[in-house]
């Protein structure tokens, strides 16, 4: 199948020292509002339209990659190769990962989140989906995923995109709100409100120091 944006692709030119967070299309638990963690769903056809939205979207910012990372569940491997066709990038080698997986809802897994907040109570589904530290039973804490996720940065990213790369990394929502904590100097307090959407992308650039800020890059022209 074609790349929708072939001729454009073939005239962009990589941006330096970029890094852009995606996370994966509306999966099947999405759809379900199932507790997904390492469970893996595919997309449903409207996560695949969100996926292809989003690399339209990267396409017409100009944005073309160098290199490409992403965990070892369907759901994300399959926004992509989305994205990656989108742009005409079908080519790039991807660098799947576990370190990048979801965190690990343990016994919620699969469960309805009214089915939870019946079965433990509204408040403690909450403190276990939003606080920092606190650990659903059987599962990581945001803390423990943020302990596997942000060394796989340091040693893999971020050299890729310091050496003036452009990298695109397409995760979890909660695996991707560890990282917030680090790129965007969030707290444990902060980080409960953030919520990423799915197939929701966040841009950022690189400093001379190394840090990475949120940019807005403008279209193409």
């Amino acid at each position: 199948m074609r790349p929708r944006h072939a001729s454009n692709a073939d005239a962009m030119t990589p941006f330096k020292r970029t890094l852009v967070l995606v996370r994966h299309g509306q999966s099947e638990d999405n759809a379900q509002d199932l507790f997904s963690g390492l469970r893996d769903p595919a997309l449903t056809s409207r996560g695949v339209a969100e996926a292809l939205a989003a690399g339209r979207e990267l396409g017409r910012l100009g944005l073309r990659f160098t290199h490409a990372f992403t965990s070892a569940q369907r759901r994300a491997q399959q926004t992509m190769a989305l994205i990656l066709q989108e742009l005409g990038q079908d080519d790039l080698a991807v660098r799947k990962d576990a370190a990048l997986n979801e965190r690990d809802y343990g016994a919620l897994a699969g469960l309805n989140k009214s089915q939870a907040r019946e079965r433990f109570s509204a408040e403690q589904v909450r403190v276990w989906r939003k606080s920092f530290h606190a650990v659903p039973p059987g599962g990581e804490s945001l803390a423990m995923t943020a302990a596997r996720v942000w060394p796989f940065y340091e040693r893999e990213i971020a050299p890729a995109v310091a050496d003036d790369g452009c990298a695109l990394l397409v995760g979890h929502g909660n695996a991707l709100r560890s990282m917030l904590m680090r790129l965007d100097g969030l707290g444990p307090e902060r980080i409960e409100d953030v919520n990423i959407g799915t197939a929701q992308f966040l841009v950022y650039a690189m400093a001379e120091d190394g840090r990475l800020a949120r940019t807005e890059p403008q279209p193409a022209e």
